[in-house]
């Protein structure tokens, strides 16, 4: 494994390395990054390639990289024009970097569908009681479900698209997602959160403290404070305990090695890279957003280590838990097997090009 050297060069081509695996796990050539990288590759329209495409996009708008923010045109532009396909939670995610993209480039069409798929969150998405975002997935409808990475996947794009198009309604709706998952997500003892929540029966199955559904939470609370700065003060300081309150339960829960458990609170689950990437990642941006103490990087800088030397020699993340839908049982949560995934790599990639960005 590589070892956790934080020098500009070495981030570069390692995120380079991350950003190729990734392509060479979903069967397909390599992907943006590198120079000498032909376009964007990735195939599929999925979360996995939404997650890293907002890493990519954020890395070219800070640089300026016209070739890069081309790239991403043209692969939106195929995209669109060979057809998207269902709309539901985790096929929004490659929404949220699209909503920022057309602020840097003149796109009707992709302006127009922005607009639509927005319209149709808030008004054709299934909802649970309460008015909640129903965790559907191409696999299920989950009726009556709320999941913890919903707000990654589609509020912070609502959100998003709400400031490009100064429609406070979209944003209201957005904070709102954000009130009602914590309402039923977000444990009042711990600060942590559970996978989800279930109306039909009325419990949190699990009550899994599942670690990559909390990295999802870390990330999106302070994403969501930088989308919309004017967020409504009252709204602000919710948001930000319950941030905080999760925070002082992760650096508690943390492993000397930097790295966290599948089950947070649970030492014999396999330790986890993935949620590892997220947490420090969102708390580099809490911090970043003003929500979070200067004093807590050094709990993202161990994350950091521990990630690097996850990753090996061909930039595969290793120790990585398989996909994860709703467990019964904690034994469900334990039994997953690790091993390297394509969100991994994305999750790693969010991480790498956000340190890279503030490294001098």
């Amino acid at each position: 494994m590589k070892s956790a050297s934080i020098d500009k060069q070495g981030l570069r081509q390692t995120i380079d390395n991350v950003a190729a695996a990734f392509s060479r796990l979903k069967g397909i050539k390599e992907g943006l990054v590198s120079e000498s990288a032909s376009g964007i590759q990735f195939d599929e329209w999925d979360w996995e390639v939404g997650v890293g495409l907002y890493g990519f996009l954020r890395r070219a708008i800070a640089a300026d990289d016209r070739k890069a923010l081309a790239d991403l045109v043209d692969w939106y532009a195929m995209q669109i024009g060979r057809g998207l396909p269902p709309r539901q939670i985790n096929s929004t995610a490659p929404m949220l970097p699209l909503s920022i993209l057309i602020q840097h480039v003149d796109r009707p069409d992709f302006r127009a569908l922005v607009e639509d798929w927005a319209d149709w969150l808030v008004h054709h998405l299934p909802k649970t009681e309460d008015g909640g975002f129903q965790h559907v997935v191409k696999e299920r409808l989950n009726e009556g479900e709320l999941w913890d990475d919903t707000l990654f996947m589609a509020a912070l794009f609502l959100a998003q698209a709400g400031m490009v198009f100064s429609r406070k309604d979209w944003v209201d709706e957005a904070v709102y997602q954000f009130l009602v998952h914590a309402r039923y997500l977000s444990d009042p003892v711990t600060g942590l959160w559970y996978h989800g929540w279930t109306f039909l029966g009325r419990h949190n199955f699990a009550r899994a403290f599942w670690a990559r559904g909390n990295a999802w939470i870390t990330v999106a609370i302070p994403e969501l404070f930088v989308i919309v700065p004017d967020l409504a003060d009252k709204d602000r300081r919710f948001l930000a305990n319950v941030l905080k309150s999760q925070v002082r339960s992760l650096k508690a829960f943390q492993r000397q090695d930097g790295l966290f458990h599948t089950l947070l609170n649970d030492p014999t689950s396999p330790t986890e890279t993935s949620a590892t990437a997220g947490i420090a990642y969102g708390i580099l941006r809490g911090i970043e957003a003003g929500i979070l103490a200067p004093s807590d990087k050094v709990h993202a800088d161990r994350a950091l280590a521990a990630v690097l030397g996850k990753i090996d020699a061909e930039g595969v993340v290793h120790g990585v838990s398989d996909g994860t839908p709703m467990g019964h049982d904690l034994d469900f949560y334990r039994r997953i097997p690790n091993l390297p995934t394509p969100y991994g790599q994305a999750l790693a990639m969010l991480l790498l090009i956000d340190v890279m960005m503030k490294t001098a």
